[in-house]
């Protein structure tokens, strides 16, 4: 049975934990692993004073070498990393320097350890709706870790309708993200729009929607600005709401949430109100072990 919630009252929403779904794709890597000849061996680069850095090293199961440097000295050394064939994998925690500077240190690292799905190959797969990197489609392009990770929780709880053909299984949801980052907010919006849903992206410059057109006709999607739109309207449209505003100063407003929304917080802070649970179906309040597990699912595939 349900736990009571307020007044007695039967509990509406199901709060899924990140330790729930990373525990499925786990054993998947599991026996990807047990077929290697060796356990692959992740590097971590750490410039910055960034604490989550310290939990990816406690969360990561395989074998982890977290390397602390100052700033300036990353470039040569991720240029060093790629001449090192011990290594099959790398992972820099940014912001280090944000901006520009931040996109060419994710261009960096070899192809071939590039576990991030950062580097302009995998991104231009990404944008383009192409999911192998051969014509044989023999080998998936890497995916970015935190929108990947998303994804798939949005599978396990059953966002995805299964009865249509892979690639459409979004059709007909309407999600909101609140972050358009390039690292996270803006691919996972592309990424979800490939996938057939219709998508709001909102940041501090306003809202745009991501589609592959009416009807999903088009192989990749498209961006239009809904510079008549704001953060009230998308939230009483959308099935589904996903947040990572960096910080605790932002929450998303419950009351303006449809009713049985699914609600999806990946940043570091509280994104949703304490009452959420009254509106939503389903509450994730965080995502980083599944982050975890997909980030080495990149490393043995």
């Amino acid at each position: 049975m349900a736990s009571n919630g307020i007044d007695g009252k039967l509990a509406t929403c199901k709060v899924v934990l990140a330790g729930t779904v990373a525990k499925y794709l786990l054993t998947e890597v599991s026996i990807d692993l047990a077929k290697l000849p060796k356990t692959p061996l992740l590097v971590g680069f750490l410039a910055n004073q960034d604490p989550a850095a310290r939990k990816y090293a406690e969360w990561t199961q395989l074998e982890y070498e977290l390397r602390e440097c100052d700033r300036e000295d990353l470039e040569p050394l991720l240029l060093a990393v790629n001449k090192d064939a011990s290594i099959d994998g790398v992972i820099v925690y940014y912001p280090i320097f944000n901006g520009r500077q931040d996109q060419y240190l994710q261009q960096l690292p070899d192809v071939r350890n590039d576990v991030e799905g950062l580097s302009h190959n995998y991104i231009f797969k990404l944008y383009h709706n192409e999911r192998y990197i051969d014509e044989a489609q023999t080998q998936k392009s890497i995916l970015p870790c935190t929108p990947l990770a998303i994804l798939k929780i949005l599978d396990h709880i059953g966002s995805y309708n299964r009865i249509l053909p892979c690639g459409n299984r979004l059709f007909g949801r309407t999600i909101t993200v609140i972050n358009r980052s390039e690292t996270v907010g803006r691919p996972l919006a592309a990424l979800l729009a490939n996938d057939g849903a219709s998508v709001y992206s909102i940041d501090v410059t306003g809202v745009q929607q991501f589609t592959r057109g009416n009807g999903i006709k088009k192989k990749m999607h498209e961006v239009v600005d809904k510079s008549e739109w704001d953060l009230a309207r998308c939230l009483q449209v959308s099935d589904v709401v996903i947040s990572g505003v960096p910080g605790d100063t932002f929450q998303v407003p419950t009351h303006h949430l449809k009713d049985g929304a699914v609600c999806i917080n990946f940043s570091a802070g509280k994104n949703f109100e304490p009452d959420v649970k009254e509106k939503a179906s389903i509450f994730v309040p965080s995502i980083g072990k599944v982050t975890i597990a997909i980030l080495l699912r990149n490393l043995v595939v």
